[in-house]
């Protein structure tokens, strides 16, 4: 006996029915998964799902759609939510973007292009597990490009070695032959130092003296004095994009030597928040007035906290605030080392 399946007259290029077609589907035989050309821009949700498109990706493409999004160039689709990379890998030789979609060569969006600016730059080693996608265009990368090599790291966890980076979609033959003498991967104990001479290692930021850092490409004596002076202030840094707060450090310097740079947050000076005296506090650029008064009036009528959440629910810290100064309160006892919680 033959069934026949009516297709709807319009297809489904909306959100709108997709529940009633994935009801529907419950109660029929697998789908046969077929890969055919499609336009990311126009193909329906049942079209895509019949070519094995996850469900999940299927309905963001068509959400993105109706908040106005257009699909330029094949990688677009490699950034939509919930998207693998081996849907992407799978589908993208069958990604056909319309030509009243794509990009034309005079009006081809800066955001494709790739950045000349690195002429100015010398390549230095650098670490592909850290490297933001401000510092990728500094070296020749696209914004797209730079975003897609980020988004594909983390999507596979880091890159473990130079095949997996070179296998990038947004990473061409000619830049992975151009960097490779240059990137230093987790799993390395040393900077690779083929072709180049005379570089620094990296360099914990948080024990480095004034002379050590002017060393470093990017950072003079006056950025070199501030990062110290705001060390001191904070106590330590953290994280390495902390330094980006001092003024006198450029978007563009911190990208060189960012590179070059390393905190270690064990050299971190803690406040025992529930002693500390206000002068100690007042220093400390993370605490506005509004937030010493709170702490010290609510230590006077209802003694300390156990938690930086207890902070939070006293109105001491919003989310934000609490996630950037926690790091520098210790809840103990000063000279009395708090003990770990036991597995």
């Amino acid at each position: 006996m033959l069934f026949y399946i009516a297709r709807p007259k319009t297809p489904i290029t909306t959100t709108e029915h997709i529940e009633e077609i994935d009801t529907a589907n419950e109660h029929t035989d697998s789908i046969t998964f077929k890969l055919q050309p499609f336009d990311p821009n126009e193909a329906d949700y049942k079209t895509m799902v019949e070519m094995g498109i996850d469900r999940e990706v299927a309905v963001n493409l068509i959400r993105w759609r109706e908040a106005g999004k257009v699909f330029r160039i094949k990688e677009d689709v490699a950034l939509c939510y919930a998207m693998t990379d081996s849907i992407y890998f799978a589908i993208e030789p069958y990604i056909n973007i319309g030509s009243k979609y794509r990009f034309k060569d005079k009006t081809y969006s800066n955001e494709y292009k790739r950045d000349t600016t690195n002429k100015r730059y010398t390549l230095s080693p650098f670490r592909i597990d850290t490297a933001t996608t401000q510092y990728l265009r500094t070296i020749g990368f696209s914004s797209r490009q730079a975003s897609l090599i980020v988004r594909y790291r983390e999507m596979i966890n880091g890159y473990r070695n130079f095949d997996e980076f070179a296998e990038c979609y947004a990473v061409d033959s000619i830049m992975a032959a151009r960097l490779k003498p240059y990137i230093i991967f987790p799993a390395q104990d040393t900077i690779q130092t083929s072709n180049v001479a005379n570089e620094l290692d990296h360099i914990n930021v948080n024990i480095a003296d004034s002379a050590t850092l002017v060393k470093l490409r990017g950072i003079g004596a006056k950025s070199a004095q501030a990062i110290i002076e705001y060390r001191k202030l904070l106590g330590g840094y953290y994280n390495i994009e902390q330094i980006k707060e001092l003024s006198v450090v450029t978007d563009e310097n911190f990208c060189i030597f960012s590179q070059q740079i390393y905190c270690d947050s064990a050299e971190i000076e803690k406040i025992y928040i529930n002693f500390a005296r206000p002068k100690e506090l007042e220093v400390h650029p993370y605490l506005s007035n509004r937030m010493l008064r709170r702490i010290i009036n609510h230590r006077e009528l209802k003694g300390g906290w156990s938690t930086i959440e207890e902070m939070i629910d006293s109105k001491i810290f919003n989310t934000e605030e609490a996630a950037r100064i926690a790091p520098y309160l210790d809840f103990g006892t000063p000279g009395v080392e708090t003990q770990q919680p036991t597995e």
